[in-house]
């Protein structure tokens, strides 16, 4: 609801959902009567959202060479995903590529809890309690673990907006959700 409301859709814009797996993220956006893409870099969870959410279109695409013109997108998304590419600086350069001037970049993440107590507790939990439980309880432990670390590797908050400011992007912003577990960052381009 948080990245519905930053993007502020409305009918006939182009959106790029990117990072949109199934397309759950995607379908509010539709809803709204905008013109969204789904893309995601996994094949597997794009065909299961092209079979749940027929009325969408599901693109595959990289983070980092993505298969659109430039300035082709009223707005751009990126949810739970920019801490898994590879380049964070060149998948930021890629997603305001695509962006129109005048549209608006908007990342939601995992981020830095705000309170000091809270984060150590937090981060303890992260990288000690949860690969622990996944361990015992998981099929795929190795994926939590990557999913603790990915998120204690990510820039924090500040750090974040300062990159999508070297990126080219204007009038950046973050909103911390959660205590800071999770920040939105919204960024335009002019």
């Amino acid at each position: 609801r948080a990245v519905v409301a930053a993007v502020t859709p409305e009918p006939g814009q182009r959106i790029l959902d990117l990072a949109a797996g199934t397309g759950t993220s995607s379908k509010p956006f539709a809803d709204a009567g905008a013109q969204v893409v789904a893309a995601d870099l996994s094949l597997g969870m794009l065909q299961v959202g092209a079979e749940r959410q027929p009325q969408l279109t599901f693109v595959n695409a990289d983070a980092l060479a993505l298969p659109f013109a430039d300035a082709a997108f009223d707005a751009v998304t990126i949810s739970f995903g920019l801490r898994n590419v590879e380049d964070t600086d060149a998948a930021l350069a890629e997603l305001r590529r695509v962006t129109r001037p005048g549209g608006r970049l908007v990342v939601c993440e995992f981020s830095t809890p705000t309170n000091r107590l809270f984060a150590t507790a937090y981060k303890e939990y992260l990288m000690k309690a949860l690969p622990t439980m996944a361990t015992a309880v998981s099929s795929n432990p190795g994926a939590y673990v990557y999913l603790a670390e990915s998120i204690r590797v990510h820039p924090d908050q500040k750090t974040l907006k300062g990159m999508m400011e070297s990126a080219g992007l204007e009038k950046v912003e973050y909103f911390n959700l959660t205590l800071g577990v999770v920040a939105l960052h919204r960024g335009f381009k002019f």
